[in-house]
């Protein structure tokens, strides 16, 4: 399965699909990048003249490319077309250290620690360009078909 077979395959569509390309994927892990757009449409009002990416967007993302996206690629084999995909987020706990303005471009780095009865355990960081670390943590989700 490759990465446009992946990002289809996800329960997302724009708005709400943080995903534009995944660049490495693996049994381990995989590595995945968004842009914010300025008009996204969670920047009217995110502070009033001074935009900031919500950090539950950025958890949001993490989670679409380090969770969601790793889990589909994992599953591949018991993958079936007809059926819809099924997320529930388990657990997340994610520090963050600098802020995401309109424009930045950042890439999600993500390492599985465990894949059991589709309950996906992974650490997962996000850099931007300047490769700063934004924020990291683990999060926890079932996929289901």
């Amino acid at each position: 399965m490759n990465q446009t077979e992946i990002i289809k395959n996800t329960p997302y569509q724009k708005p709400f699909l943080f995903i534009d390309e995944l660049t490495e994927i693996s049994e381990q892990g995989i590595t995945g990048n968004y842009t914010f757009k300025k008009n996204e449409f969670f920047y009217k009002g995110h502070f009033k003249n001074n935009p900031i990416t919500p950090g539950v967007i950025l958890t949001e993302v993490m989670a679409q490319i380090g969770v969601v996206c790793l889990g589909i690629y994992l599953l591949k084999n018991e993958f079936r077309l007809e059926k819809k995909i099924q997320i529930a987020l388990t657990s997340s706990q994610v520090d963050f250290f600098i802020s995401v303005l309109p424009n930045e471009k950042v890439t999600v780095i993500s390492e599985k620690k465990y894949f059991r009865f589709n309950k996906l355990k992974c650490s997962v960081q996000m850099i931007n360009e300047k490769n700063e670390l934004v924020c990291r943590g683990t999060i926890s989700g079932m996929i289901l078909f």
